[in-house]
């Protein structure tokens, strides 16, 4: 993943010390395919992910992401889930954690490429013949093809 130049300057303050994100899920749906792509830094299928810029709207960033890492422009349908990642600690020592926000998309045109050198491979898959990937990301997408509250979490004494 590319770092944005924000955190890059924030880097150079905090160091490798945690650091509080905001990011995207963009599950991008075609009928019954999703759009994947394959990540260049561990080679995971998931859905698109971002980083939301300062100031940037989630909605915005879900879309903007979309077009820059697969070459393909979508529309939010809907918010499908807030949640908090895990810790994440990179190769180079830094460490972050996302409140990680999962829109559905519908696809509006063109075809999925992997665009900006973050992907190795960009394409639709069939919700019932996903590749492998983590719980989490099937997670996401479930979330987002779901017409259903979250229920997980609700608030005390309910």
């Amino acid at each position: 993943m590319a770092t944005p130049d924000f955190i890059i300057a924030l880097r150079e303050k905090i160091g490798t010390d945690p650091l509080w994100l905001s990011g995207v899920t963009a599950v991008v749906l075609d009928g019954s395919d999703v759009l994947l792509v394959k990540r260049t830094d561990n080679g995971a299928w998931t859905p698109v992910t971002g980083i939301i810029d300062p100031g940037e709207e989630p909605a915005y960033a879900a879309v903007r992401e979309v077009e820059e890492e697969a070459g393909v422009s979508s529309v939010v349908e809907r918010l499908a889930w807030v949640r908090v990642t895990e810790p994440v600690i990179y190769p180079n020592g830094d460490e972050s954690q996302y409140l990680d926000l999962v829109f559905r998309l519908a696809w509006t045109g063109g075809d999925p490429t992997p665009a900006d050198g973050e992907n190795t491979e960009a394409r639709w898959f069939p919700l019932d013949a996903l590749p492998p990937m983590s719980d989490d990301m099937r997670s996401r997408i479930a979330a987002a093809v779901e017409d259903r509250p979250d229920t997980r979490f609700q608030a005390p004494g309910r």
